[in-house]
């Protein structure tokens, strides 16, 4: 699984690429499976831990606090690839 991701901050707008240890990395965090995306989706906090992830993999230098670099993120999209969007859950069955 990959994620293209577009990152806007107070200062600057780049694109970044989940890959499979960042989203290992996040799996550990949440305790959670990237197998429940598409029914469960992804929240603005699980976009904004795989950005920052994957923005620190990229060589930017990021702040060692999650929550500090968050304070400076104006925009996160998720960006090519197929075109599903992993942050909508697919309907519920009743």
């Amino acid at each position: 699984m990959e994620l293209g991701l577009r990152v806007t901050t107070e200062s600057d707008t780049y694109e970044v690429r989940t890959t499979p240890w960042t989203i290992m990395l996040w799996e550990r965090k949440y305790k959670t499976k990237a197998s429940k995306i598409p029914t469960d989706g992804l929240g603005l906090e699980d976009l904004a831990f795989l950005a920052y992830q994957a923005t620190g993999m990229s060589g930017r230098t990021i702040p060692a606090n999650f929550d500090n670099w968050c304070q400076t993120v104006r925009a996160i999209e998720v960006v090519g690839g197929d075109d599903s969007d992993p942050t909508l859950a697919a309907p519920s069955v009743d």
